[in-house]
């Protein structure tokens, strides 16, 4: 009985990995969606977020999926974040900084549009 639960339990961990790393994988098997290496160079993208969100998680998925470098900071966990977040503005999450651009929803046309700036 116990080797059941042991088996589920890795099962539902195996799920959860899967879906936080989603982008990361879907890039490995359509690697036609990558952005182009002069946008992913010149790429400056900061992403303030919770761990809650379920919007700041779709623009971390689309970023892997675009191969796109970016740091993220968990403004409720990480107090100098929280400053930088709050200095530009906050206003609710997510909230990205791409090139110096501040886009304050989930929008990847917008995230496009300011990389290629």
């Amino acid at each position: 009985m116990l080797g059941g639960v042991f088996k589920k339990v890795l099962l539902v961990l195996l799920v959860v990995v899967v879906i936080q790393n989603w982008g990361k994988i879907e890039r490995v098997f359509n690697p036609s969606q990558v952005a182009p290496e002069h946008l992913r160079e010149s790429a400056q993208v900061v992403l303030y977020t919770t761990e809650w969100c379920g919007y700041c998680k779709q623009i971390r998925r689309f970023l892997d999926q675009k191969a796109i470098p970016y740091q993220a900071f968990d403004i409720e966990k990480d107090a100098q974040a929280r400053k930088a977040y709050e200095a530009l503005g906050g206003g609710g999450i997510p909230f990205v900084a791409v090139n110096g651009t501040l886009i304050r929803e989930y929008s990847p046309e917008k995230i496009m549009a300011a990389l290629t700036q």
